[in-house]
């Protein structure tokens, strides 16, 4: 065991034993995972082979029912489905380049796959750290296949566009003879900010990607939707990146269970984060970014070292059963850190008074220790 994984268990741990809990959701044992799968599976379903029958079919035909789209295609990770779209967009469109933010996933931690695997390369969208918008689409100094929008954009704030600026990029990519793919892996909780549904938004766009572990509570796995074309495409792919696994119903009850349970509360959770982030700008020096949140997940600064508030924070669970805010990381400013704040079930318990006693609370541990 290194000392990395060590000291993951023991927050996993703090955070499992904590009595309320303000950012992200309770980690789940494997027995409780094993028991929401129990929960999840028809009476005498029989597993998936290859990727045919059981709980995976039954979870491609209700991703379709909910993205309003003609086919999906379940994948073991998100990185998968995401190079077999873009390399889709390359053979069809005659161009290996792809319109890519310099913040999305692809670039960030892929470790060059669409490159190195699908011999594409990258033609950066923009250097602002927002969304891509229609004049930078439209003033492209060379063609692209795909042009990649992240929706929302993790690494710039989990950041939208409006529904207007949404559209009046995809047309602008249009106009330049690419298809317009979408990294959704935390599209589901997107409707509230663009003000339309997920047909609607997918309807928009040649293929979307979305994860069944990061808003879902699943276990891991993914989905590539479009029409029938591309997921006869994306089929044979997977199959040659080594992602027709023998069985995979473990991943697909879990994501069955979570579109179930959690996919409906994910409005609630986007409401709630407005005004969790804005009791959390009260605290002294923090400041909060956007204002207010897209989605239920935002970036949250402090005027205090990352180790510190990473340490007061595993304190505070372990000594008070209560968590505030991990995963600190050091900005470019010496004495300031951010952390990503995620306001999931858990946070629906606080009012906007208790997120500021409790963040107060947080800061008296990090100024004693300082």
């Amino acid at each position: 065991m290194t000392d990395g994984y060590a000291e993951r268990a023991r927050q996993i741990a703090a955070l499992r034993g904590c009595d309320r809990i303000l950012s992200r959701a309770r980690p789940t044992s494997v027995d409780e995972q094993l028991a929401v799968m129990r929960a999840t599976a028809e009476p005498d379903v029989l597993p998936d082979f290859y990727g045919e029958g059981g709980a995976v079919e039954a979870l491609e035909r209700r991703v379709a029912e909910l993205l309003g789209t003609p086919a999906v295609a379940f994948f073991p990770t998100g990185t998968m489905a995401q190079q077999v779209a873009m390399r889709y967009g390359a053979e069809v469109t005659g161009r290996t380049a792809v319109g890519l933010h310099p913040l999305s996933h692809p670039l960030m931690y892929e470790r060059d796959a669409y490159a190195v695997l699908g011999g594409l390369r990258a033609v950066l969208t923009t250097q602002a750290p927002r969304n891509t918008d229609a004049e930078e689409v439209a003033a492209l100094a060379e063609p692209i296949g795909t042009l990649l929008l992240e929706l929302p954009l993790r690494d710039a704030g989990f950041v939208l566009p409006t529904w207007d600026e949404l559209t009046a990029t995809v047309a602008a990519a249009r106009a330049r003879g690419a298809r317009v793919h979408v990294d959704g892996a935390r599209l589901w909780e997107s409707t509230s900010w663009l003000g339309r549904s997920l047909p609607e938004i997918v309807g928009l766009v040649d293929s979307v990607y979305v994860s069944f572990y990061k808003s879902l509570d699943g276990i891991s796995g993914a989905a590539l939707a479009g029409d029938e074309e591309l997921v006869r495409y994306a089929r044979t792919w997977r199959h040659r990146y080594g992602g027709q696994i023998f069985q995979q119903w473990p991943a697909a009850l879990s994501a069955l269970a979570g579109l179930t349970h959690e996919l409906p509360r994910l409005a609630g959770y986007v409401a709630h984060a407005r005004t969790v982030a804005a009791a959390l700008a009260e605290l002294p020096g923090a400041r909060v970014f956007p204002a207010p949140p897209h989605t239920h997940q935002f970036r949250l600064w402090l005027p205090h070292p990352a180790r510190a508030l990473d340490d007061a924070n595993l304190a505070l669970a372990e000594e008070e059963k209560a968590w505030f805010v991990g995963g600190w990381r050091d900005s470019e400013v010496p004495g300031l850190a951010m952390a990503e704040v995620t306001a999931a079930g858990p946070a629906l318990e606080f009012d906007a008074a208790q997120v500021v006693e409790l963040g107060e609370r947080f800061l008296r541990r990090v100024s004693a220790a300082t």
